[in-house]
């Protein structure tokens, strides 16, 4: 029996997922904020129009083994803190013009 997309894949071997790749790209975040758990990381990324900043933000937690992890899913009580870090990255984004960094 074939498949519609061809045959089925076998899974990434550890360490080999292909959505960690960007991270190890990257070195670091040119900036970063952090309210609580709450934190927004500010990339500089080089597009055809020039250099942009883009932020992402997550949320960190431990993990049932005592691992930190983060998290881009939010509950209701976080948003005025993600409201916030949103706000401050901004704001930090607007201080600090792109085309300065490069």
């Amino acid at each position: 029996m074939s498949t519609k997309n061809g045959p089925p894949k076998a899974a990434p071997a550890r360490g080999d997922d292909r959505r960690d790749e960007p991270a190890r790209d990257q070195k670091k975040p040119v900036h970063e904020i952090r309210l609580g758990r709450i934190r927004a990381a500010v990339w500089l990324n080089d597009t055809d129009n020039g250099p942009r900043y883009n932020a992402q933000i997550s949320q960190l937690y431990k993990d049932k083994n005592d691992q930190w992890k983060d998290s881009t899913s939010f509950g209701r009580e976080d948003l005025p803190l993600v409201a916030k870090v949103a706000d401050l990255a901004m704001v930090w984004m607007y201080e600090h013009p792109a085309a300065a960094e490069k």
